[in-house]
This record gives C-alpha cells, sequence and structure tokens, in this order.
C-alpha cells in the first residue's frame, strides 16, 4: 500500500462513520507557548476540546504534520522520526470510549487486515485517585482481543495531562504491534523498550479535571483524541521492519547514493537515516506557511541543529559540495501534491539551506582551528579531556567522530568515558526542556490570555494599516504576562511607526467594539476580506472573527466579545527575530 493510499482510507473510514475531515494546520502552534511545534493533532484542536463549538461539528479526521524533537538523538533506528504524519480522529463531547476503541480495532483488523494476535493493548491501572480502566478493557475483549493481550500500567504510561496544574486529564489506551522479536524478559511489554512492541496508536479519553486541591471530578464535555503515526503503520502494513523502507524513504536515500556515490549499507545505515530524517524535518519546517528561518533560539534554533548536523554527515562521506539543496528538492517533489506549501516556497526553502551550508562550513573551519590549539598542547599518549572534546561538540558544532579521527593522528587519546558522560547530562537536559515544553499542549485559556490572543488581531491590523499589506503574520506566542507577535517585514519599525501602531489598536479599545464570529466557507472568508494563513482545504467551513473597522481573520479563537474589555495596549519591545522577520512583545491592562 502507497502512503497516499493510506491517508484517504483512513480518512474516508471515518468520513463513512460521520466524521468531517479538517486540514493539516501549520507545524508551528498558535498562541500556544507550551510547545515549539507542532506535536500531535490535538494542537490545532485546543480552543475546541475545552469547549469551544468546532464549525464542522464534533466528529473529526485529519491528517497533521507534527514534528518532535525529545528523541532527536535516537533518529537513525527503526521508528523514531523528527518529522511525520499523524493520522488522526476527534470526538468533541459526542461519542467515547465505545465507539472510539471499536473504531481503533475495526480499521486495524478488517481494514488493514492487521492479525488480531499481532496486537497488544495498554490500559490504565487505576490508583488512589483514579480507578482502573476496566471499561477499556472489557470493550477490548468484546471486540476480540484476548486478555492475556491487554496490559495494565499507571500514569507514566497510560495517562494524559492535564497541562498545567489543573484542567483536564484522563487515562488512555494505547494499541501495539508485536514485532515477532523473542521477549527479552518475563516482564516483556508493550512498556518494554526492547523492539519487540511498537506503538503504532493512542487513543486519549479526555473524561477528568484536575482539581486544584489535587482531586479529580468528571468533565461535563469528554473529548476522545487518537494519533496513529502514518509511517509506522504503513511500515508494518507492507511488512517492512523500518520506516525507511517505505516510499516516504526510499527516494531520498536513493537521492544520497546517487549524490554521494556511496550505497546504503547495513555500516552506514544510520547515517543515511539520519540525512534523510533531518533533511525532510527542515524542509518541511521551512516551507511551513509561518516558516522560520535558522536562528539561535526556540524553532530557529532546532532547524539550525538539524540543518547542521545534516552537513556534518554528509561532510563524513567525504562530500565537500552542497548536496543539501538537491536532497531538498527530491522531498518537495515527493511530498508536493499532498503538502502544495512546499512547491509554493521551494525557492524559499532552498535559499536557506543554501546560506546555512555557506554559514556552517565557516563554524566548521572554526571548530577544525579551535581543535588544533587544543591538540597543539598536547603530546603523544596524552587525552584530550571530555570537557573540551564536548565544547567541541556543543560550541563549534564538531562531531566527536571528528574529533577521534584527528586526535587518533596525532596518537592522542579521547576521554570518551568523560564525553558521554557530559554528552548524556546534554541529553537528560534536552528531554526535561522537551517534557516542559510538551506536557500535553493544552495552552493556558485564562480569561487574560484570551484578551490577549484578541489584541494579536488587532496589532496585526495596525501593522499591515501603518506598513503595508505585504505584512503578515509569521507566528505568535502568548502567556498570561504578554503576547508575542513575529511578523514579515525587513527592517526595524521606527519610534513614530510603532507610536501609529499603538495608537491604532488603542483606538479600537476606547470604542468598545464587538468581536463577531461568524461560519463561512474558506472561499467565502477570502471574498470578504478575510486574511489568516488558509491552511484548511477548499469548501471547509472557518470561523472568521470580525471587530468592525479594524480586523477580519480567519481564526479558531476563544476571543474577548468586545474590544473595551483589553482596556489598554502597551508595545514593549521590538526587534529581529530572524532574517525578513520582526518581533513585537505587548501587554494590555
Amino acid at each position: 500500500m502507497k502512503a497516499n493510499e493510506l491517508r484517504r482510507m483512513y480518512v474516508e473510514f471515518f468520513e463513512k462513520r460521520g466524521h468531517k475531515e479538517i486540514g493539516s494546520a501549520s507545524l508551528f502552534p498558535e498562541n500556544d507557548p507550551s510547545v515549539l511545534f507542532t506535536t500531535a493533532g490535538m494542537h490545532p484542536l485546543v480552543p475546541y476540546l475545552l469547549g469551544e463549538k468546532h464549525p464542522q461539528g464534533k466528529r473529526l479526521v485529519d491528517v497533521q504534520k507534527c514534528v518532535r524533537t525529545g528523541d532527536i538523538d535516537e533518529v537513525g533506528d527503526d521508528t523514531h522520526l523528527t518529522f511525520f504524519e499523524m493520522l488522526g480522529n476527534w470526538s468533541l463531547g459526542d461519542y467515547f470510549k465505545k465507539e472510539s476503541i471499536t473504531m481503533s480495532y475495526l480499521f486495524l483488523t478488517e481494514y488493514l487486515n492487521i492479525p488480531v494476535e499481532r496486537l497488544a493493548v495498554t490500559v490504565f491501572e487505576g490508583d488512589s485517585l483514579v480507578p482502573r480502566d476496566t471499561e477499556a478493557a472489557e470493550i477490548w475483549i468484546k471486540n476480540g482481543i484476548k486478555e492475556e493481550q491487554i496490559y495494565f500500567y499507571g500514569r507514566d504510561e497510560n495517562w494524559w495531562g492535564p497541562a498545567g496544574k489543573t484542567g483536564p486529564c484522563g487515562p488512555d489506551t494505547e494499541i501495539f504491534y508485536d514485532m515477532g522479536k523473542e521477549k527479552c524478559g518475563e516482564d516483556c511489554g508493550p512498556a518494554c523498550s526492547c523492539g519487540k512492541y511498537v506503538e503504532i496508536w493512542n487513543n486519549v479519553f479526555m473524561e477528568y479535571n484536575k482539581n486544584e486541591d489535587g482531586t479529580y471530578s468528571e468533565l461535563l464535555q469528554k473529548n476522545v483524541d487518537t494519533g496513529m503515526g502514518l509511517e509506522r503503520i504503513l511500515t508494518i502494513f507492507n511488512g517492512y521492519n523500518n520506516v525507511y523502507g517505505t516510499e516516504l524513504f526510499q527516494p531520498i536515500i536513493e537521492n544520497i547514493e546517487s549524490l554521494t556515490g556511496i550505497k546504503y549499507t547495513e555500516d552506514n545505515k544510520k547515517t543515511f537515516r539520519i540525512i534523510s530524517d533531518h533533511m525532510r524535518a527542515a524542509t518541511f519546517i521551512l516551507g511551513d506557511p509561518r516558516g522560520v528561518t535558522p536562528s539561535n533560539s526556540e524553532q530557529g534554533y532546532i532547524l539550525r541543529r538539524l540543518i547542521r548536523r545534516t552537513i556534518r554527515l554528509v561532510k563524513k562521506f567525504g562530500v565537500d559540495s552542497n548536496i543539501i539543496c538537491r536532497i531538498a528538492e527530491v522531498i518537495i517533489e515527493n511530498y508536493g501534491e499532498i503538502y502544495s506549501e512546499l512547491v509554493k516556497n521551494k525557492d524559499f526553502v532552498l535559499q536557506q539551506l543554501e546560506k546555512e551550508y555557506v554559514l556552517f562550513s565557516k563554524t566548521l573551519d572554526s571548530g577544525l582551528k579551535m581543535a588544533e590549539r587544543y591538540f597543539s598542547k598536547l603530546e603523544e599518549g596524552n587525552s584530550l579531556s571530555g570537557d573540551l572534546a564536548f565544547k567541541l561538540y556543543d560550541t563549534f558544532g564538531f562531531p566527536i567522530e571528528f574529533t577521534v579521527e584527528l586526535a587518533s593522528e596525532r596518537k592522542i587519546n579521547v576521554d570518551m568515558f568523560a564525553f558521554e558522560e557530559k554528552f548524556r547530562e546534554h541529553q537528560e537536559k534536552s528531554r526535561k526542556g522537551a517534557a516542559e515544553k510538551f506536557k500535553g499542549g493544552l495552552a493556558d485559556n485564562s480569561e487574560r490570555t484570551t484578551k490577549l490572543h484578541t489584541a494579536t488581531h488587532l496589532l496585526n491590523a495596525a501593522l499591515r494599516k501603518v506598513l503595508g499589506d505585504s505584512v503578515y503574520q509569521r507566528g505568535s506566542n502568548i502567556n498570561s504576562e504578554r503576547l508575542r507577535f513575529d511578523f514579515s517585514f525587513d527592517r526595524k519599525l521606527t519610534k513614530e511607526e510603532l507610536e501609529k501602531v499603538q495608537k491604532i489598536v488603542n483606538e479600537a479599545i476606547e470604542k468598545g467594539i464587538d468581536v463577531v464570529c461568524t461560519e463561512q466557507t474558506l472561499e467565502e472568508a477570502k471574498a470578504d476580506g478575510a486574511i489568516g494563513v488558509f491552511e484548511s482545504k477548499y469548501g471547509e467551513i472557518v470561523k472568521v472573527y470580525t471587530i468592525r473597522g479594524y480586523s477580519k481573520e480567519i481564526c479558531g479563537g476563544p476571543h474577548a466579545s468586545n474590544t473595551a474589555e483589553l482596556k489598554s495596549f502597551k508595545i514593549l519591545k521590538e526587534e529581529s527575530s530572524s532574517s525578513g522577520v520582526r518581533r513585537i512583545k505587548a501587554t494590555i491592562g
């Protein structure tokens, strides 16, 4: 089965069961400070999971592009990826566990013909606060899963949320495929990392609210949020033992073989896989409608890390020319029909990759000079300390393999034990940071952040009025203290321009204008002059928020009901975000 066939089969399966298809959202969550990237299909649906009405109804299905960086150092094995596509279906206060589990089981066993005996499922085992999820287990058994295929685990494995100290949360049930390997021991099960079991689908049941006193109460609106990795299920259906055997990666791998003159073998497969994965992720990040450029902070830093790691590995193959742009062209060609934004932004993608290649080549030269300086102070038989080896890696982006190779030429050792200790500390900090950034993705939807969200619409409108219609939103981030708004513009704003922008927003606030929400087709919204990143597919119903005389934007909400609720607006700072993108930080009264 081909990837596009699987995408359509999944969507049509749920459409036949009353779900409406929604388009893939941006890789950059709008107004969500809890994450750098869209890591799951739920992010664009946050307001609706919290009770707001979705224009498409209570049953939704989509194929969402995602980026996860918490396991970036695991990439190169059989299953971990940085960029991936998530097949998802949702119930917003409609069906619950019985229907969700039954549909998942039916799709896997009857539509994909996966043998029931190759499946294993995990269920929440319960604790002193929330009871064991016997309901989910019983539903699985009624569908055909045997008791010995059901595993009960605690909160670490089978509980979702809340995103903060309080809020919606609940148990989940995860579906695994048995790869046919022998168990690694008596306790081997889906939670084991030995590779026998691969997770393919996760059904989250948001049925509780965690209260401030630590107790749990049942939610009035119970939701179902599911996600299944396209690459993993495509791998399993086609009988491959790793995701890189699929059509999604084979053209990329073949292209790398052609460009380097090196064949993909067991010995070098990890290098090939990392290059393929990282270039695919970098291409999608750059090609996104809200795409960022490489930088030293947030999404731009992750993007830079992906590109530079790729360049290092290409150079490891002995290739000194820039081939990463040609790899990106193959990726754009492969995905262009499904994700048209890649074709639309192709020139930008290639331009940024070329700039980063030139810049990093110089950085790599600096690393070589620093390495030479360290080695010049050592004699034969001495060891380069783990601290210095890690500094070369972390500060100069100098791969440890290069350091070891250079040391070997001088008959100098490298304290790899100390280096690996430093590296593990670095990994742990990265993972903790990622975990802190992604605790589920439900952003703070307090009254104040809702008002700040409305303020971004007024700010966008004011910027376009002062600077021209070529200005458009490139991203936003809101917390309870301030808003941050990124927009396309190629120079620093003058003091006079900032004063005009602030004045326009405050005028709108003083007028006390109602914020009106209407539901229209995408075509109607465009015809009415609504602005926004038009990601949804033609003909879909979208929400349009209008502040008469100022702003008309396609947006998911939530918003204040009247501009007077904002009280006042003040710009705190204006600065560069990245090349061609400016950033404003502001607050309200």
